[in-house]
């Protein structure tokens, strides 16, 4: 056997391991969530059992973060259990998705502080579908996703989204407007031009990728097309292999022009003439810019217009509160 083959031998075996070590990962933690919301359910169950006087839960926690801690060490801290007392409080209602429970105890307790199930529903789904960690499950919440998709859709398509999550079947579904973009610190920069804002997003890349939204992939800055001898430059090409279709973006840090719609038209029929294949779908624009005008974009464009696309982009991470004022404003 030449060492070829012996190293080919390895790396499947390799392979092998670390995909069983995955799993029996994930199967120990899935096991854990369930035990945790076993407990859970005893203590609530316990203290319900007829008890009168009002401190007899916190007594309970007590004494079996006593007894549990001594026989079976760390993790039943008073605060653990009570955590795992309010985990079982929030999803003990029958809700879909829920029950499989595929996220970790400490995502499940960040979800548990949502009151709103069709909210806490569309956060468990997104979160286990993207893989996110807790950072990025907590930043999806504080940047008000759910109501950022949610107030741009009817009553339908928002109970889908706690049944299903963001599904994206056409072009409107990619859209988010505002796009938050704390990630980029560009509010510490006292000032700055088009090509810093390009260079601060291709510097954070993947977190942009992650704001934009299922499906996206990279395709390069700046990118250069000619026709008539002149020189055109797309700010950023992605492609969405969901939708089957490039997306364009153009970047501007002042107020929407019909000038800069005008400019993303080109742009797509260029590509939708010369780049794009048969078998793909037609090409996207979308315009991020600080400021524009709905009324605008509406005269600019044709009244079927599914192509091109203006958003507004934050470089704070606003309260929710917040978040939802502009969101609202922005759909009247």
């Amino acid at each position: 056997m030449d060492e070829i083959e012996k190293n080919n031998i390895y790396t499947v075996i390799a392979n092998l391991l670390h995909k069983a070590r995955g799993q029996v990962k994930s199967a120990v933690n899935t096991t854990m969530v369930h035990t945790y919301f076993e407990i859970g359910r005893i203590i609530v169950e316990e203290e319900q059992n007829g008890k009168e006087r009002a401190n007899y839960g916190k007594q309970l926690i007590k004494n079996l973060s006593i007894k549990l801690t001594n026989e079976f060490g760390k993790g039943f801290s008073k605060r653990n259990l009570d955590n795992m007392r309010k985990f079982y409080i929030a999803y003990s209602i029958v809700q879909n998705g829920s029950a499989q429970f595929r996220l970790g105890f400490s995502q499940y307790m960040i979800l548990s502080r949502i009151d709103n199930i069709n909210e806490r529903n569309f956060y468990e789904i997104e979160a286990a579908n993207n893989s996110w960690n807790i950072e990025e499950l907590e930043r999806q919440i504080d940047s008000a996703l759910y109501e950022r998709l949610a107030l741009s859709r009817d009553k339908e398509e928002v109970k889908a989204l706690s049944r299903k999550g963001q599904i994206i079947e056409k072009p409107q579904d990619i859209i988010k407007d505002p796009l938050v973009l704390e990630f980029l610190g560009l509010e510490e920069i006292p000032k700055y031009n088009e090509s810093d804002f390009e260079s601060t997003i291709i510097t954070h890349i993947e977190k942009f990728i992650m704001e934009l939204g299922n499906g996206f992939l990279f395709q390069g800055r700046q990118v250069r097309f000619s026709f008539e001898e002149e020189h055109f430059y797309v700010d950023l090409v992605f492609y969405n292999r969901i939708l089957k279709c490039f997306v364009l973006i153009d970047l501007k840090i002042g107020k929407l022009k019909h000038q800069d719609i005008g400019q993303m038209q080109m742009y797509v029929n260029y590509y939708d003439r010369f780049v794009r294949l048969d078998e793909e779908n037609k090409t996207i624009g979308i315009i991020i810019c600080k400021d524009k005008k709905d009324t605008l974009i509406e005269i600019t464009l044709p009244e079927d217009n599914n192509q091109i696309f203006a958003s507004k982009y934050l470089t704070i991470l606003p309260s929710k509160d917040e978040l939802k004022r502009i969101v609202e404003e922005q759909t009247r």
